[in-house]
């Protein structure tokens, strides 16, 4: 038997815990469903984070409303980064914007974790010390 690889030990443990969906608070999933176009909820504070298991990672979007009553969207990685603004635009065009950009992430993210899990083929990626 081979010694191991650490960066085995890391994949487990990430997949773990990434393995757990329903750890996700219910406020976060209730608020991607069922948005209407029209009569919105307020659109300044509306936001989403987007998936993973490592908040300095993780992406965040938030709506804010600006001093021109007009809305932007906030983005960014982490707690401490400096977001990237997109605007202006309209409470519903803020807010699709938000829910595409997060959707987009969350397929991103089961793509990665899929892949991590080996269920895609073409993903045998030779490890140090072992044969291929």
């Amino acid at each position: 038997m081979s010694k191991s690889d650490p960066t085995d030990h890391a994949l487990a443990a990430i997949a773990s815990i990434l393995d757990h969906p329903e750890n996700q608070p219910s406020a976060d999933r209730n608020a991607v469903e069922g948005k209407p176009d029209t009569g919105l909820t307020e659109a300044n504070g509306y936001h989403r984070v987007g998936p993973g298991p490592l908040a300095a990672i993780r992406f965040k979007w938030m709506v804010r409303r600006g001093d021109d009553n007009e809305y932007y969207v906030d983005e960014t990685v982490g707690d401490h980064a400096r977001p990237v603004v997109a605007g202006p635009m309209s409470p519903a065009e803020a807010i699709r914007l938000v829910d595409a950009r997060e959707s987009e992430a969350r397929l991103r993210y089961e793509a990665l974790r899929s892949e991590m899990n080996g269920r895609r083929s073409g993903t045998d990626f030779p490890r140090k010390g072992m044969a291929t």
